[in-house]
């Protein structure tokens, strides 16, 4: 039987250029850990709220939301135009300027005295995060044999899911002894230790023809923009005000004017018929929903832990890393799995598995034992190991080669904006839950758990929805026998 996951022959753009096997290696490793690092800077700032909420910022808890958010929203929203600049004027250059503007934004952050200078650096962080992701996978492509490319893309899709648990543990050791500037400051070195060794490993990769659509890219983060906003606003502002019905029905206004502008296009940034092939449709969705659930977590697990268990930041950072290692165990057995069974079966499982291990994290209380504990965020690491690698070849592998850059930004904005809407549905049911519950002592904790809970549910339900469209569009594909490209 043919195998669903042979990567798509290259043109000859990407054909491999000669090279020592170390030499790719090298550059296997330097691409991701680029994308680690943009990654774990998400799931690290969630360790950071208790500090944060409690610094002369004064934040509130729409505001800890978008300190969270902003960078996740600029990030989702700029990384296909991200993907076409990487066409256009060469995928290396792109990602040093993106590891530059990084690096730039975490040292604005660092030195942030006030609420929006914060978000500003988080903003500028953003986007260079959004410049280089995609182009680590265009020069990860370029590097790889094709015979090996599928090896890579499963080692640059577990890299993404590990920067959270990096993150995570990074940012543990960093809070537990620095205030939460020094998260900030740790990312600047990072960021131009990277830049060294993109500079000195990475080949260049030739430009392709490509267009930027600035019009459409701004509709998008508009669009994206309003949407966080009705969601993150309303329990402050009331669901039934101005400002957020409002923004509802311009998120709803500006992407129907994305779907339209990109159909009439030349050169859309996004073009809407690509959604016409299911296994793209279906990848593009399972990514999504897997980080909504993933990062719904992350957000959740390092308050509950603090608030509820106790656990010092070091203790919180630590407690979620054996994910990473859950992670790492399955990840190529689950494309090799899906090379026997079928994209559907071991995309299905992975979600299923995201949704059992997040029911059972809504179980947990002050009472939990750390074991136990322990087996429901492994329950979700393995099923986010059997989905990812999938869903995000399946992506790759439904885009023509020559345009692989915005093949790349289209799974990184599904991925991010998952995230950033993860983040934000689970913050803000925490946010009215808990408020709603609140008192003194014991019945501070027992407000908060219950509310935890509930955020934990909703999740499995979006997850659960979402998951059975994106298996279905997966069973639609293989039954028609097409290539998705």
């Amino acid at each position: 039987m043919t195998s669903t996951l042979s990567p798509s022959p290259p043109s000859d753009s990407l054909r491999t250029p000669p090279g020592r096997p170390s030499r790719r290696r090298s550059v296997t490793a330097a691409m991701c850990v680029c994308v680690l690092v943009a990654q774990s800077l998400v799931a690290a700032m969630n360790l950071a709220i208790p500090r944060i909420a409690a610094s002369g910022l004064h934040p509130s808890a729409a505001q800890l939301l978008w300190i969270v958010d902003t960078y996740v929203l600029v990030f989702a929203g700029l990384l296909i135009p991200a993907g076409a600049l990487g066409d256009c004027y060469g995928r290396k250059g792109v990602l040093l300027t993106g590891l530059a503007v990084f690096a730039t934004g975490a040292l604005l952050s660092a030195l942030a005295g006030s609420l929006p200078a914060l978000l500003a650096g988080r903003a500028v962080s953003g986007a260079g995060a959004a410049l280089l992701v995609p182009a680590t996978m265009s020069v990860l492509l370029h590097a790889t044999p094709p015979d090996r490319r599928a090896g890579a893309v499963a080692a640059w899709s577990a890299a993404l899911g590990i920067g959270g648990m990096a993150g995570n543990a990074g940012g543990a050791l960093i809070l537990q002894y620095l205030p939460w500037q020094g998260l900030f400051w740790a990312y600047v070195p990072l960021g131009l230790g990277l830049l060294v060794w993109v500079a000195a490993t990475a080949p260049r990769v030739p430009r392709q023809t490509a267009a930027l659509d600035l019009p459409g890219s701004a509709l998008l983060v508009l669009g994206a923009a309003a949407l966080l906003f009705g969601i993150i606003e309303g329990p402050g502002l009331g669901w039934g005000s101005a400002a957020v019905t409002g923004a509802f029905a311009l998120a709803l206004v500006v992407f129907a004017v994305f779907v339209r502008h990109g159909l009439r296009a030349a050169h859309p940034v996004l073009d809407p018929r690509l959604f016409r092939l299911p296994r793209l449709r279906a990848g593009t969705l399972g990514i999504a929903v897997t980080f909504f659930g993933m990062f719904a977590l992350f957000y959740v697990n390092a308050q509950f832990l603090q608030y509820v268990k106790g656990y010092s930041p070091l203790q919180t950072g630590f407690a979620i890393v054996p994910l990473a290692f859950g992670m790492m165990a399955v990840t190529r057995y689950g494309m090799r799995w899906a090379q026997r069974a079928g994209e559907a079966a071991a995309v299905g499982t992975g979600l299923g598995l995201i949704v059992v291990g997040l029911l059972l994290m809504s179980t947990a209380d002050a009472g939990t034992p750390y074991p136990l504990y322990l087996v429901f965020l492994l329950v979700m690491s393995v099923g986010a190991g059997l989905a990812m690698p999938t869903l995000s070849h399946a992506i790759v592998a439904s885009v023509p080669a020559h345009r692989s850059g915005m093949g790349s930004g289209l799974q990184g904005a599904a991925r991010e904006l998952g995230a950033a809407l993860g983040i934000a549905v689970v913050g803000t049911v925490l946010s009215v839950r808990f408020a709603a519950g609140t008192g003194q002592g014991a019945a501070v904790t027992t407000a908060f758990t219950e509310a935890t809970a509930l955020g934990y549910r909703i999740a499995a339900g979006v997850v659960l929805v979402a998951g059975i469209a994106a298996v279905a569009g997966l069973r639609t594909r293989a039954r028609s026998g097409g290539s998705g490209a």
